[in-house]
């Protein structure tokens, strides 16, 4: 995710200039690498937008931090509720891995409060609800 959407545009053309191709929506690849970069534009990853900007004191944490580059990290909540928006079975399998590692730091109710609330934007509301039900079925189950 790049919050800024100019240095998001600065970025996809720095990208093209090192020959990577968009080869999904959001995913750039350069032939003959195997890893491929999703970058989403603005507080939305993939269909879901985030309720707050990332770059918001709280919203995210610093992975690392170059002269002309920081990498954050989303804040566990909005991960999680983005992950579980989409709700593919690796998606589920991802969330719980870190709410194990990271379950000193996850409060479950305000999670499965955030979830709804960002839930309550999509349009598909109805579908996706369960998905949040589902997540804390597992973490009980454990």
């Amino acid at each position: 995710m790049v919050p800024n959407v100019s240095e998001y545009n600065y970025l996809i053309k720095v990208l093209k200039d090192l020959d990577y191709e968009s080869v999904t929506g959001y995913g750039w690849l350069r032939k003959g690498d195997v890893f491929r970069f999703d970058l989403f534009p603005g507080k939305r990853i993939h269909t879901t937008e985030l309720l707050e900007s990332p770059l918001e004191p709280g919203r995210h944490r610093l992975l690392k931090e170059y002269s002309r580059l920081y990498i954050g990290i989303l804040n566990e909540y909005d991960l999680i509720a983005s992950k579980l928006m989409r709700g593919t079975g690796v998606d589920f399998e991802d969330c719980l891995m870190l709410v194990r590692a990271r379950q000193e730091h996850i409060d479950i109710e305000l999670l499965v409060s955030h979830f709804r609330e960002l839930a309550s934007y999509d349009i598909a509301e109805d579908r996706i609800a369960g998905n949040i039900d589902r997540f804390t079925g597992l973490l009980r189950e454990e």
